[in-house]
């Protein structure tokens, strides 16, 4: 799914395409202002964005095979979360309706087994 899909998705449940992509444009920008920034984006049920240090390190020139060194940097870590980990793997069932990351509604006591 590409940026112009997930608009869709979503202007498809707000009734307003304009709407819709302001939704998810302001969404990503805080996302990517957040990690560039070194805070983490932690989102339940969906996953843990984090910026972490990436030590200098040797390499290799793909084109030449020549060894190289290869400064530190920063990347970008993506930690799924339980639920989504256990819809994609199948542990759990994909709902029909509504939303998937969502919580499950707590049970009352007097019915827990």
């Amino acid at each position: 799914m590409n940026k112009a899909q997930l608009i869709t998705v979503v202007a498809a449940a707000t009734g307003n395409r304009d709407t819709a992509t302001l939704a998810v444009e302001t969404v990503l920008d805080a996302i990517v202002r957040a990690v560039a920034a070194g805070e983490d984006v932690s989102v339940t049920g969906f996953g843990r964005l984090s910026r972490v240090m990436r030590p200098a390190r040797s390499a290799s020139n793909p084109q030449t095979g020549e060894r190289m060194q290869v400064g530190t940097t920063h990347i970008v870590k993506f930690r799924p979360g339980a639920r989504f980990k256990d819809l994609v793997a199948g542990r759990r069932a994909m709902p029909e309706s509504g939303n998937c990351i969502q919580k499950d509604p707590k049970t009352p006591k007097a019915a827990r087994p």
